[in-house]
């Protein structure tokens, strides 16, 4: 039987498809592309509704067509009523490493369910095997769950309490991968800001080991939640002084008001975010600073919506992930008032205008320079696309892959900078 995996969402769903990649390949069976695949696993996102409708769609299209089809991921534990009942298997995101028995049940006609609860089954990821695909980037997830209760997400539902995963495998992981050629490792977590504190260590101290492995590569690390970070915010400045991290620091807003806040279940306070920013950008220059916020949660009135802006003027990200508050099944603020969909598109739209123009101005200032940059691969719009020590993605003409280059800044977007290789 021939085999495609089909992935959405974040990069731990990207270092799943692997895991289950390997395992599938030890077993014998054969991976291909989706057209010609005779059963496609689709490794499943579904953190926002739109994200979930695209799921349901796509899983129906490939039923349609004949194939049979294994559902993976988030979904089924977010809302398994979403999962069309033809479907052969259903795994949970803790039950990946039973992917080979769901393939041989869907071979043989019969249904295979496994979907785990928070605690109903416990595996350390970084024991199972992994794919090593061709790149410059490796995903290296140092654990899974989160130590958080927002009231409105749903991902903890498919995650659970916070696991993270033993120092020693995660260096192990990053020595190979670094061995074997990746230039790029990509530390990844629900909140990377929360590692370690279940087994007596902290993030801080994961970074300084990793940076002591032999070897030119970098580190990205993923997003991390202020309320953690508050915990030991000297240590990972520190850490973060290191040559191999990116200067880029990916740290949740969410609103800039302290009562949604406090609605959403961040305990953290809109000063408490600022004094963060306020400590990195001091002691690591140009930093890349990326926020996320969320626009229409219940309750938020417009002073409320105003109060985000404000901070959003002050802080000037370079990046916010702006997303409109959609109700997800079995969360807390599902059951709240709504607030009407056409005053969430209006703050949606307004508050992208501005990001817009912030991240503008601030990419500007690059214009002219020369920057150290670490090449990809090929761009989505053509060219080559490569990322500066603070993870400014740049795009090239052209030029070798996977290779750290002088680059001359020649052009500004929005959204990356255009550049040759300095002469």
């Amino acid at each position: 039987m021939r085999i495609h995996i089909e992935t959405y969402g974040c990069t731990r769903n990207r270092a799943d498809a692997e895991i289950m990649e390997a395992l599938l390949v030890r077993a014998g069976y054969e991976l291909s592309d989706p057209d010609s695949a005779d059963c496609v696993i689709v490794n499943t996102c579904a953190v926002k509704d739109p994200t979930e409708k695209h799921m349901r769609l796509r899983i129906k299209e490939l039923l349609d067509s004949g194939r049979r089809v294994i559902v993976t991921g988030c979904l089924p534990h977010v809302n398994p009523s979403a999962i069309d009942a033809r479907v052969s298997a259903v795994l949970g995101v803790k039950s990946i490493d039973q992917i080979v028995d769901a393939v041989k049940a869907a071979e043989a006609g019969e249904k295979f369910i496994s979907v785990e609860g928070w605690r109903e089954r416990s595996i350390d990821k970084l024991e199972l095997p992994r794919i090593w695909k061709s790149g410059v980037a490796f995903v290296v997830p140092i654990g899974e769950g989160c130590l958080n209760a927002c009231t409105y997400c749903a991902t903890r539902f498919a995650r659970g309490v916070l696991k993270s995963y033993k120092p020693e495998l995660i260096v192990k992981w990053v020595k190979e991968a670094v061995a074997k050629g990746y230039k790029e490792i990509q530390l990844s977590s629900e909140d990377t800001g929360c590692y370690g504190f279940d087994i007596g260590t902290n993030l801080a101290e994961l970074l300084n080991e990793i940076t002591a492995i032999d070897g030119n590569f970098r580190v990205r690390v993923g997003m991390m939640n202020p309320n953690h970070v508050l915990k030991f915010l000297d240590e990972l400045v520190e850490a973060y002084q290191d040559e191999k991290i990116y200067r880029f620091l990916h740290l949740p807003l969410q609103s800039g008001d302290d009562e949604i806040l406090r609605r959403m279940g961040r305990t953290y306070t809109v000063e408490e975010f600022e004094e963060i920013v306020r400590v990195f950008r001091r002691r690591i220059p140009e930093l890349n600073l990326n926020t996320d916020v969320i626009v229409g949660f219940p309750g938020e009135s417009e002073e409320a919506f105003q109060n985000t802006v404000k901070v959003v003027k002050r802080i000037r990200p370079d990046k916010i992930n702006v997303s409109r508050y959609s109700p997800r099944p079995g969360t807390i603020a599902a059951r709240w008032k709504q607030l009407p969909g056409w005053k969430v598109k209006e703050r949606s739209r307004y508050l992208h205008r501005l990001r817009l123009q912030i991240a503008h101005e601030i990419n500007r200032r690059y214009l002219g320079r020369e920057l150290e940059v670490l090449t990809h691969g090929a761009g989505k719009k053509g060219g080559i696309e490569g990322r500066t020590m603070n993870y400014k993605e740049i795009i090239l003409p052209d030029a070798p892959i996977g290779e750290f280059l002088k680059v001359r800044v020649e052009k500004t977007s929005t959204t990356y900078l255009l550049g040759r290789i300095a002469e």
